[in-house]
């Protein structure tokens, strides 16, 4: 699983060195991730080989012609990049998913289980306080509405 956050230095030729624990977590026979834009965020997002059947599952739901079938495979298979790790365990951003999402120096790798978005530094701390505060309206609302269901079920 990919998880935690960490800040990392992108250097000129757009290489980021990525999380020993992330490499772990994709070892396999592509010694490397896949990336592409994410369709949540404006960020790049990737993962391992699950991460792609996942989509690729997630595709094939809707027919071809279908207008979100369309989205889904230009944003996904359109955008993709495989991406293998070199010996200091970097791998190197394409150059136009960098100017898509303004990263430059230093970037912020966010681990969420099966996959992992990288994120310009400002975008991130601004997602991160609008994402942690729907958590919590969420997460309230959750627990009011499992209340209201026990005060039901028990009337």
């Amino acid at each position: 699983m990919f998880l935690s956050t960490f800040e990392k230095p992108l250097d000129a030729k757009r290489r980021i060195v990525v999380p020993q624990e992330f490499r772990a977590a994709v070892a396999g026979p592509f010694d490397g991730v896949f990336c592409f834009p994410s369709v949540e965020a404006d960020c790049i997002e990737g993962g391992g080989k699950v991460l792609f059947d996942r989509y690729e599952t997630l595709i094939n739901e809707f027919e071809v012609g279908d207008p979100l079938r369309y989205a889904l495979e230009f944003t996904v298979r359109g955008g993709m990049a495989k991406l293998s790790f070199d010996t200091a365990g970097r791998v190197t951003l394409p150059e136009h998913l960098c100017e898509m999402y303004g990263l430059t120096d230093v970037v912020t790798v966010v681990g969420l289980g099966d996959r992992f978005q990288i994120w310009s530094r400002e975008a991130f701390q601004a997602q991160r306080a609008a994402l942690s505060q729907a958590a919590r309206d969420g997460l309230a609302a959750h627990r009011a509405q499992q209340r209201r269901q026990k005060l039901g079920a028990s009337t």
